[in-house]
């Protein structure tokens, strides 16, 4: 049976278009449709329900050794208020889901799981702790929001004071006030972090509180372009700004040394990490692609040198209406990598030519 989050009801009432996806019933789009959506984010605001992302606490004196030992991230320099992006490995190397590491304390932290992998991350965890921990899967006590786009920092700070606003990219406050319609205030942990490649923020509340500061954003934020969003542009924007979705560039056998990800080898260990050392440099790497005919390529295409021979695949694809081009990124062999160096995508037994670009295709100043 698939699940909820707080914000269905209203999903629905606002004509959201309901698709399953990692076990929730959740929005894909909304009547303005996918390409508005992206280009709000771009260039006013958007507000996205990511109350089906999990959430899993860690706490107490052996908190950091047993992230230390899951996660490929050193977080051992970690201060209160930080937030850093990590992955789960398995015994081969490969990955088995990428998380955002939150240090609320030196002896508490949280752990921002995927939702398709939901579940299995946090079975993973639990199954593998040790020593004096307090653990706890807390993601039906959560809502979450993610107010993305270059008028976000405006429209939040109509409901919420500085004091309670992250400066800089990957840090939080964890006890924000947000001033909700009616006057009521709620507290939430505010994170400058997201998956758009805009600026932008995620608000993490109390599952009770999830629909009231939707209301609220949606509203006070209306003069400024603020609109809601769903999967469809969340999944184009990540794109564009070259972020890895897993079962597509990330999977159980792909590593993070392959995916170009963030892993540290010296001077810690974790799960999977002796692994990779084994297998040495990859012999495989992600790529980014622009398309140079007609057509998309999408995940599973099979690549192609220009004279013929099959060399790799396409994780992801999609035309993107704010560069406005066709992108891709895939994994081919490592001798075969080269800027501007152009190949075939097999788009349905159709030959559609890409070349190699430098990622991500999308970044702003930050």
């Amino acid at each position: 049976m698939e699940k909820k989050t707080p914000l269905y009801d209203r999903h629905v009432e606002m004509g959201g278009k309901i698709v399953e996806f990692g076990g929730f019933l959740m929005p894909v789009q909304y009547g303005a449709g996918v390409v508005a959506e992206h280009m709000a984010v771009r260039k006013e605001c958007g507000l996205f329900d990511v109350s089906h992302m999990g959430e899993l606490s860690l706490k107490g004196p052996d908190a950091v050794a047993n992230i230390q030992k899951l996660v490929t991230t050193d977080i051992s320099g970690m201060v209160d208020g930080q937030v850093k992006y990590a992955m789960f490995c398995n015994d081969k190397g490969g990955i088995v889901d990428d998380i955002l590491v939150y240090r609320k304390g030196a002896e508490d932290y949280l752990l921002v799981v995927n939702a398709g992998n939901r579940d299995k991350d946090a079975a993973w965890v639990e199954s593998h702790l040790f020593g004096d921990v307090e653990y706890k899967d807390i993601g039906n006590e959560v809502g979450q929001l993610a107010l993305q786009g270059p008028n976000a920092d405006k429209i939040l700070r109509k409901i919420c004071d500085d004091q309670y606003i992250p400066e800089k990219y990957y840090t939080f406050i964890e006890n924000g006030v947000i001033r909700v319609s009616g006057g009521r205030e709620i507290k939430a942990i505010i994170s400058q972090t997201g998956y758009t490649g805009e600026h932008g923020y995620e608000i993490y509340c109390d599952a009770a509180d999830t629909v009231d500061l939707w209301n609220t954003l949606l509203e006070v934020g209306a003069d400024d372009g603020c609109i809601p969003c769903g999967l469809g542009a969340r999944d184009t924007l990540r794109l564009e700004a070259s972020m890895p979705l897993y079962g597509h560039e990330m999977t159980d056998d792909i590593t993070p040394k392959m995916a170009g990800l963030p892993c540290k080898l010296d001077g810690k260990d974790f799960i999977g990490r002796d692994a990779m050392v084994a297998l040495g440099a990859p012999t495989i790497k992600r790529i980014g692609m622009t398309v140079v005919g007609r057509g998309i390529p999408r995940e599973h295409c099979d690549l192609y040198t220009m004279d013929g021979k099959k060399i790799g695949w396409v994780s992801s694809g999609t035309h993107c209406p704010f560069i406005g081009k066709g992108v891709a990124m895939g994994y081919i062999p490592v001798e075969e990598i080269e800027i501007g160096k152009h190949l075939n995508a097999d788009v349905r037994g159709r030959m559609v030519e890409v070349e190699i670009v430098k990622l991500p295709f999308y970044k702003i100043e930050r």
